[in-house]
């Protein structure tokens, strides 16, 4: 009896061992790209990174779907593909998947979605499952980082270039807006900023040939551009010119920017945590913990006045730091910035007041 105790206790520990395994392993993580390419040195490669990382790391089946065009369809498609193969972890980065989430949370409660950047707006009115988490992020703060900083460096004329208006677009230009005033207050110097918007997010040549006039005509020194591809327009205004400089938007656009249009024209990118999100959320859904995120549309933003690299907003190390503006300086304004000492609006009803710089608006290009 004893030994048929024995051998019993030794089946029942293996299969629970065998059970741990199996549910241990039970998540298949899948990344669609929105309309872009796991190449774009922006949303989509650096969630694709971040997925693939996350997978190595861990012992996890990781793979990734491009849709066949930019359309809800499309997206939808890829998310059934994804299912059919047997993926239940999917990551989707990007505003556009908005109304795929609509479509496909209520037919897919087993499978947990994790969209990056996709707001309560972009849902069209549905209301998120317990099975959906989505990201947003304090574009204002970072855009102010990156205005601050431009001013710091020494530059007066300072464009901003959005794509179209949408509220995240929006967010980092008014936070442009603000640091670039907070910091010509401070210095005491004349600054301008020029403001429009492409009204799309792609450059092209007549965008391009608008910001020719920018700074050729006008002098600009350096424009933010905010939204997509329509960075490709600014970086060939750029250029032409001698000593022509970008700002880049969401990622460290540095590597792309410089390699294609010339080394150093980058001055600093306003960044999202996109790898820091992914990573964060993966990790908590095979602990088990999804539950304590589903159903949320977070907001994210300063976590640590201490730990710059930590946040879901800041400006990059490849920085083109000087005298005038350190990383020790931008640590100290980041501390600012989480203590409340220094505050940045986040209303996108109104372009901010300036009290210290001159602000240009314009009419969308198109």
């Amino acid at each position: 009896m004893k030994k048929l105790f024995s051998i019993l206790l030794a089946v029942s520990m293996m299969l629970s061992l065998c059970a741990f395994a199996q549910a241990d392993g039970a998540y298949r993580i899948a990344m669609i790209t929105d309309y872009g390419d796991i190449t774009d040195q922006s949303f989509n490669q650096t969630t694709y990174e971040a997925c693939k990382a996350f997978a190595e790391e861990n012992g996890y089946d990781f793979t990734y779907y491009k849709p066949t065009g930019d359309s809800t369809s499309a997206r939808v498609a890829m998310v059934d593909a994804a299912v059919d193969d047997g993926y239940n972890v999917i990551v989707m980065p990007g505003y556009a998947f908005g109304e795929t989430i609509a479509e496909v949370q209520g037919d897919n409660e087993d499978i947990i979605f994790i969209a990056l950047d996709v707001s309560e707006g972009d849902l069209g009115g549905a209301t998120l499952a317990s099975n959906v988490y989505c990201a947003v992020y304090q574009e204002e703060l970072c855009g102010y980082m990156a205005g601050y900083a431009a001013v710091k460096l020494g530059y007066t004329h300072l464009g901003y270039l959005g794509g179209m208006a949408v509220p995240a677009v929006v967010r980092y230009g008014y936070g442009f807006v603000q640091g670039a005033d907070a910091a010509a207050k401070e210095l005491g110097v004349d600054v301008t900023v020029e403001y429009t918007y492409g009204n799309q997010f792609y450059g092209d040549a007549d965008i391009t040939a608008y910001m020719d006039t920018w700074y050729q005509t006008l002098g600009v020194q350096v424009v933010f551009a905010c939204g997509g591809g329509i960075f490709t327009s600014a970086c060939e205004a750029a250029q032409k010119v001698e000593g022509g400089k970008v700002i880049g938007v969401d990622v460290d656009q540095s590597g792309l920017i410089d390699s294609l249009y010339g080394a150093g024209m980058t001055v600093t990118s306003a960044m999202k945590g996109l790898g820091a999100t992914v990573k964060t959320l993966l990790a908590e859904t095979v602990k088990g913990n999804f539950a304590n995120y589903g159903g949320k549309v977070e907001t994210l933003g300063l976590v640590s006045g201490d730990n710059v690299e930590a946040n879901y907003v800041q400006i990059p190390a490849t920085t083109q730091w000087s005298d005038s503006f350190t990383q020790a300086d931008y640590a100290a304004l980041v501390a600012k910035m989480f203590s409340g000492e220094i505050t940045v609006s986040n209303a996108i009803d109104a372009a901010p007041a300036v009290t210290a710089i001159t602000l240009n608006l314009y009419d969308p290009i198109k």
